[in-house]
């Protein structure tokens, strides 16, 4: 069937697929040839599945050509008996009237008694009148869909003003009952059911590849029964799209409706200031209609004023600008082309328009990881106060804490929502897994307990009453479920097995600048030993992760020396590093193209210790999640036992558990750390000194990174 499904694959895609590497080819093949894979209508389900992987891989030019590839693989498939059968019985998207079709007449056959009363004309009229009416919105709901769904892949979060959908009371809870999502034929949530109570504030936690990300996605394309036509989503997952508009344009533009508006009222006033022309030059030519077209221009002005004064257009500028402040937009910054930003700026600024328009629900994917402290200082602030409903997925537990109100577990397949910010839902699962492991241990004894009186008594006569309401009462009693817990994640990075006397690293008045450029550093002095515990803190764009490649030896001083001595072992980990991985390759095989010679079982072994273990080993890289990449990253770059470890960002992508294990790994190990994050739990947990960043100086703050944060919200 696989070879069949290839030939397919092959066939559909044409010359193109020649280019691709063959691993991709093989698992968009084994996805599409599974049982279980659904290509759903048109090849919808083909496009969830191995859309975005299809577009990356360059095997179509865009998702237009992706949709229609999908679809053509759909029918192939078919003709093949390769694609699932439709079931019989089926979700759907309106309610199945079960008395739909039964005024037509049927010849020659005696009414049959019915339950209930039988429909007048009048009835019958209604209902149809009320199919054609879903029929209406349900292609209106599927056209916003589309909309929405290009605009989640280009970053771009927009809203669709559709009045025939948009029609109907204001969203407030969102109820969302017996759905499943799965991709490529893997189950990822099961018969779930959730409530979101408006203005409630809600984290999304699990850990790394259960499926939070692909959650918000549906959620974001109304994919999910449950979710009201006229409710607007946005979700800011992806980076805004450079181009010559301004960042604060950008933003503004969000807003379609005003956008419309002003653009209606400018075109209006120009034919307005046509007419007065006319007029002042003489040139009436007695026309009636001309008078009257004048009069309908000033009746759609004052309407275009009243409603731009009721959406509060006039201040959308100012509110806009504000936003981007707080992300740490200079005047002179929002005023730039978004294409001049790098892909950390046009993050924020994708943040920003998510912002500004205050969606119905707002989804955030780990918003803080390009931001710095001052950032996400002004984003915790801005969330507490929001007063409508958000989920947001994010790796800072501090962040967490002070901005949500409730907690959505994504594990084992099901969410589950717990009251109260992320240390309260900590404490109330470990109680209830405490609890629950207590009555599982009860219920084993009682059982162990009936179970040993039977076989002691089962062939005593005297006795056989009582070893008969013991097997009832045994098969009368429920089993508890057993508690399965995810496996612990493991950073253990390894001990060197040397140690260079000091020093070990230098600065003498090192002083830097790019060629062509300022000195961003100057006169800098201060070493690192295999006893530092340093984090370095400080705004984005400062230079932080400039300071990290002289220390590792990528940059050169402009003046002054940088000391290094000759045995000493450094390793860097930045998101460079998780980018930089062979996506065609499994982590195993990566491990032995970049150590070539090193037998196998120590490469699995090394892995292992960052919990990259089993099958996960010899997954392509591609269907990895951003924090099991940052694990094989991490393997990567301390194979060879360094003495020091430069960290840029190190909790970007991970879980929250990953990040726990990260910060008991560096407790542990036998070297030098220096960092660069915003993350407090990380910093407060794994280092012991916070250097400062600014105005090109490196200086030791003396105080608790609270006491920095207060600072900075102070100013």
């Amino acid at each position: 069937m696989t070879e069949v499904a290839s030939s397919v694959v092959h066939e559909v895609l044409g010359r193109r697929i020649q280019d691709v590497d063959q691993p991709i080819i093989d698992y968009i093949v084994n996805v599409l040839a599974d049982d279980d894979f659904d290509f759903g209508e048109e090849g919808e389900g083909a496009f969830e599945a191995v859309g975005e992987l299809l577009v990356g891989a360059g095997c179509v030019s865009d998702f237009a050509e992706c949709r229609q590839v999908c679809s053509k693989l759909s029918e192939k498939f078919g003709k093949h008996g390769l694609a699932k059968a439709k079931p019989t019985v089926r979700s759907l998207t309106t309610p199945l009237r079960m008395n739909d079709g039964m005024d037509e007449e049927v010849p020659k056959k005696k009414p049959e008694v019915m339950d209930g009363p039988v429909l007048s004309e009048r009835d019958r009229a209604k209902l149809e009148r009320r199919k054609r009416k879903d029929e209406r919105q349900r292609e209106a709901q599927y056209q916003m869909h589309l909309a929405e769904m290009e605009a989640v892949r280009a970053g771009m979060p927009v809203v669709c003003v559709n009045h025939d959908v948009a029609s109907g009371p204001a969203v407030k809870d969102i109820h969302m009952e017996n759905f499943n999502i799965s991709v490529g034929g893997r189950d990822l949530i099961v018969d779930g059911s959730i409530t979101l109570s408006f203005g409630r504030h809600y984290g999304l936690v699990g850990r790394n590849g259960t499926g939070k990300t692909t959650f918000l996605r549906h959620m974001a394309m109304h994919a999910i029964d449950g979710i009201p036509a006229n409710c607007q989503i946005l979700h800011v997952e992806q980076e805004v799209v450079g181009d010559d508009t301004t960042a604060l344009q950008c933003v503004l533009n969000t807003d379609i409706e005003r956008t419309q508006l002003l653009q209606e009222e400018a075109r209006l006033l120009a034919q307005q200031r046509e007419f007065e022309f006319e007029g002042e030059n003489g040139n009436h030519k007695g026309d009636q209609n001309g008078a009257i077209e004048k009069d309908g221009i000033s009746q759609r002005l004052e309407e275009i004023y009243k409603r731009l004064e009721f959406i509060d257009a006039y201040s959308a500028e100012a509110r806009a600008a504000s936003i981007l402040a707080g992300l740490s937009f200079s005047p002179e910054m929002q005023k730039k082309a978004t294409k001049t930003f790098s892909g950390g700026w046009r993050m924020r600024i994708a943040l920003a328009r998510a912002l500004f328009i205050e969606p119905d629900l707002l989804l955030l994917d780990e918003p803080t990881n390009h931001l710095d402290l001052h950032a996400v200082l002004w984003l915790e602030t801005y969330l507490m106060k929001w007063p409508k409903t958000f989920i947001v997925v994010s790796h800072a537990r501090e962040f967490l804490n002070l901005v949500v109100t409730d907690i959505l577990h994504l594990h084992q397949q099901k969410l589950t929502a717990y009251k109260g910010n992320y240390d309260t839902f900590e404490r109330t699962r470990e109680e209830q897994i405490k609890n629950q492991q207590k009555a599982l241990e009860a219920n084993e004894r009682s059982r162990a307990h009936m179970q040993a009186f039977i076989d002691k008594f089962r062939y005593n006569a005297k006795r056989a009453s009582l070893v008969q309401s013991r097997i009832k009462a045994l098969e009368r009693m429920g089993h508890v479920d057993e508690i399965v817990n995810d496996p612990d994640y493991k950073f253990e990075f390894p001990t060197p097995d040397d140690r260079p006397g000091p020093p070990i690293i230098s600065f003498s008045d090192a002083s830097f600048g790019y060629p062509g450029g300022p000195l961003l550093f100057k006169n800098l002095n201060f070493g690192i030993d295999l006893d530092s515990r340093i984090a370095m803190v400080g705004p984005n764009g400062i230079g932080k992760s400039t300071i990290l490649k002289l220390i590792a030896g990528e940059l050169q001083p402009s003046s002054g020396t940088i000391f290094r001595s000759a045995k000493v072992r450094i390793a860097v980990f930045s998101q460079h590093h998780v980018d930089g991985l062979d996506l065609s390759s499994n982590p195993l095989l990566y491990m032995m193209r970049c150590f070539p010679g090193v037998p196998e079982q120590k490469l699995r072994a090394h892995l292992g210790s960052f919990g990259v273990t089993g099958n996960l080993a010899l997954q392509p890289m591609y269907t990895l999640s951003g924090g099991q990449k940052s694990r094989v990253a991490f393997a990567k770059i301390t194979f060879k036992k360094p003495h020091i470890i430069l960290l840029d960002e190190p909790s970007n992508h991970l879980d929250l558990d990953a990040v726990e294990a990260l910060i008991q790994g560096l407790v542990l190990f036998q070297g030098g750390i220096l960092m660069v994050s915003h993350d407090e739990h990380l910093i407060s947990g794994s280092v012991e000194e916070l250097w400062v960043v600014s105005q090109g100086r490196v200086a030791p703050f003396h105080g608790t990174f609270q006491d920095y944060k207060k600072i900075l919200q102070s100013s």
